[in-house]
């Protein structure tokens, strides 16, 4: 099993997320982020405001898929999420111990 954990800019997350819901994975999380990286300290617009791209406002994703399937649902989210432009994002792909998960 691994872990793929996806950070995309807000406006591609629906994308990416669709995309998920076709693929056949065993599960996912969705998180709001902020993330740092190499546009540093710029001003930029994002939805009316203007931010400090030292923090933009990003969307984590993390999702399970087993090992022999990781490196396609990789590729495929990759093609969802690119806009050619810095920031676009990044993938972390982990191996994960799947325990079972406890029901409450």
């Amino acid at each position: 099993m691994k872990q793929l954990t996806i950070v995309v800019k807000p406006f591609r997350a629906e994308a990416v997320l669709k995309l998920i819901a076709d693929l056949d994975v065993s599960a996912c999380v969705v998180r709001e982020a902020k993330g740092y990286s190499r546009q540093k300290g710029y001003l930029d617009r994002y939805a009316g405001s203007e931010y400090s791209l030292a923090f933009l406002p990003k969307v984590e994703i993390s999702v399970w898929v087993s090992a022999q399937r990781a490196e396609e649902v990789a590729d495929r989210i990759v093609r969802a999420a690119r806009t050619g432009r810095i920031g676009d994002g990044k993938i972390f792909m982990m191996n994960a111990a799947w325990p079972e998960p406890l029901e409450f």
